[in-house]
């Protein structure tokens, strides 16, 4: 009996095989996609000020409307604006869903980070979407702008590549900005050190500026503006670990 007791206590005994964890994503994605497609059909009711919302940093810099040029471009840019609205409104929902696969395959003691990070991973996403909406689209639009006047060319820009260009790297940096989180988790679980991750500096900032570079249009402003505040919050990832580590000495040392 009491071997019997060891052994559910044991926590090699709480991991999953791969069988199981094949089934809990695919629950996990399902239950996810579900949420999005709610927050997409309330969006699509919503769609025309959410349109309004999105086209707002053009609208501030120029008087041309925007214009389409294939009889369906309206409606797919329509839909496509839907669908990102829809994602950023289900964003707790989604990440949930997404963190609770990763704690499904954790120790239990490793689990209650999981639990702090998806709150944050929330608001890091709709934080890091509207930094770009309303700080880096207006830089880079006006950037566009003038050196289409320098170079004499008029903008006819069209809805769907303004919608494309918008709505992309408002994703790109709303998971950009999932950086901190995923560095704390990493860190707390014992996956990487504080001390590797100092010393990977460098070559964390040539990588960020790589990344930053594909997944940005090929223009200077987007890809800065995209890669320093990514070093920052790396670096605020390493300092949330420096703090947790700090504070579970301290706890120890207590005790």
């Amino acid at each position: 009996m009491g071997r019997t007791k060891k052994k559910i206590q044991d926590p090699l005994d709480s991991t999953m095989s791969l069988g199981d964890h094949l089934e809990e994503l695919r629950a996990r994605l399902l239950l996810a996609i579900l949420g999005l497609v709610i927050g997409a059909i309330i969006c699509l009711i919503f769609g025309p000020k959410i349109i309004a919302f999105i086209k707002a940093p053009y609208t501030k810099l120029s008087q041309d409307p925007l214009v389409t040029l294939g009889p369906a471009d309206a409606f797919v840019a329509y839909m496509k604006i839907s669908l990102i609205a829809g994602l950023i409104l289900t964003s707790p929902w989604v990440f949930y869903q997404l963190w609770m696969f990763v704690a499904a395959g954790l120790y239990p003691n490793e689990r209650r980070y999981v639990y702090i990070a998806v709150p944050f991973s929330v608001v890091l996403f709709v934080v890091g979407a509207l930094f770009f909406l309303f700080v880096v689209a207006p830089i880079s639009l006006r950037f566009f702008l003038k050196f289409g006047d320098i170079i004499g060319v008029a903008p006819n820009w069209t809805l769907q590549k303004y919608v494309s260009f918008i709505t992309m790297l408002m994703l790109v940096f709303g998971l950009g900005f999932q950086t901190p989180i995923a560095i704390f988790i990493l860190n707390r679980t014992g996956l990487v050190s504080i001390q590797a991750l100092r010393r990977s500096r460098k070559f964390v900032l040539l990588g960020i500026f790589v990344v930053a570079a594909m997944a940005t249009p090929p223009d200077v402003i987007s890809q800065v503006t995209l890669a320093l505040p990514l070093y920052c919050l790396f670096e605020l990832g390493i300092l949330l670990s420096w703090f947790a580590e700090r504070r579970k000495r301290a706890q120890n040392n207590r005790s």
